[in-house]
């Protein structure tokens, strides 16, 4: 099939200014496009990692004493009676942190008392029913026993280690690469040690945006008497709601001496830790949407003007035999080659903003596959929104076209 490609680009070299404008919206549409869905992909799988954790069936309650007739450890007690008795509630537990909430508790482990630190592990403080509280799967060894789980740390002992551990998969092959890590001693920053009894997978800690989230250590111990009490509280599906509304009521007037400062469910702590990556996402789509937007109105704005300028050119050719389907192709080919030119300097400028984005923001590379499906779509859209100038452009007839006007 002839599609006349010499003749229209050298109507189009005549009258660059468009064509060059265009070309260079394309070309900063597809740059835009690439490297913001393929950031928008990433965040949206950073979102939605696995966490091991029953998310949306679990309670966080804070509770706080505020006078010196507080006695949190009988507090913690009486509240977890009540809390495990409530009708709806499969497990319950205090901790000292609350799960991908993005504050908490942070600890050195170490292999051998004399290895060096390579930074801290996020540990949670729990009791026997900390393990079914989460829904976290134990893939190796045992859970917490009732006589395992140690008394509060105080001010006046902030050393005192656990004898048992619990660790993540992922933590126990940082520890102990390619070994089971079942029945090893780790050490604490004190030099203490403990042994490894279970091992679980997936399950992911405190701090969902750090490097390493799925390291992460379960200590047997109930919180510390000198910080909050935050009680995780395990539902049966579907009654979240009813359970937050009846524990709330009965925990504000059971201890005069304690404030609870929230009933929140844990995706409630969860959203708020993605909410960088929520509103980068947001931020992305918006943008990307609104650059396309006006790249599609750009290509359609010049497909039509040339359209409204060439009518006498339109009608000599539809005059001289020209059909209905020649004028479409001509101003297609035209507007492909606009667009085609445009792709080509997008594909250099998405690399490069990619290679920068890499450089600064330690992003991972562009992948060539949203390259590629940038392409398409920009050039799917570039032709889409030539077609209805060209139809028109094929509709006026010859004794209309050629009038002087």
């Amino acid at each position: 099939m002839h599609l006349d490609i010499r003749p229209t680009l050298s109507a189009l070299l005549r009258n660059r200014t468009g064509a060059v404008l265009v070309a260079a919206q394309v070309a900063i549409a597809l740059a835009v496009l690439a490297n913001a869905a393929y950031i928008i992909v990433q965040r949206v799988e950073r979102i939605h990692r696995p966490t091991g954790i029953d998310e949306r069936n679990i309670l966080v309650i804070e509770s706080a004493g505020f006078t010196s007739r507080f006695h949190q450890t009988t507090s913690v007690r009486e509240d977890l009676d009540y809390l495990r008795g409530v009708s709806g509630v499969l497990a319950a537990t205090a901790s000292n942190s609350v799960p991908l909430a993005n504050f908490g508790n942070n600890d050195s482990l170490l292999p051998r008392p004399d290895a060096p630190r390579h930074g801290y592990i996020n540990d949670l403080e729990v009791d026997e029913q900390g393990l079914d509280t989460l829904g976290v799967r134990l893939v190796a060894g045992r859970n917490f026993r009732h006589e395992e789980v140690q008394p509060p740390l105080t001010r006046m002992d902030a050393s005192h280690f656990v004898p048992v551990i619990i660790v993540s998969r992922e933590l126990g092959e940082y520890l102990f690469p390619h070994q089971n890590p079942l029945g090893k001693q780790v050490w604490d920053a004190f030099n203490h040690p403990a042994t490894i009894v279970g091992v679980v997978d997936p399950v992911m800690g405190t701090f969902p945006g750090s490097e390493h989230p799925n390291r992460v250590a379960f200590l047997p111990r109930l919180p510390d008497e000198f910080i909050v009490v935050r009680y995780l509280v395990r539902t049966r599906p579907g009654q979240l709601d009813t359970v937050a509304r009846l524990v709330e009521a009965h925990l504000a007037k059971s201890n005069p001496d304690r404030v609870i400062n929230y009933v929140r469910p844990l995706t409630h702590f969860k959203n708020l830790s993605y909410l960088g990556d929520s509103s980068m996402e947001i931020f992305l789509l918006t943008v990307t949407t609104l650059v396309i937007a006006v790249t599609s109105l750009g290509v359609f704005a010049l497909a039509t003007f040339n359209v409204s300028t060439r009518t006498k050119q339109i009608g000599t050719r539809r005059a001289l035999g020209a059909r209905r389907r020649d004028v479409v192709r001509y101003f297609m080919v035209e507007n492909g080659l606009i667009t085609g030119t445009g792709v080509l300097a997008g594909c250099a400028l998405a690399l490069a903003a990619g290679y920068w984005l890499s450089e600064h923001y330690a992003l991972p590379r562009l992948d060539l596959y949203y390259l590629v499906g940038g392409v398409l779509v920009l050039w799917g859209i570039g032709q889409l929104a030539a077609h209805q100038p060209a139809r028109r452009a094929a509709a006026v007839p010859p004794s209309v076209a050629t009038r002087t006007v």
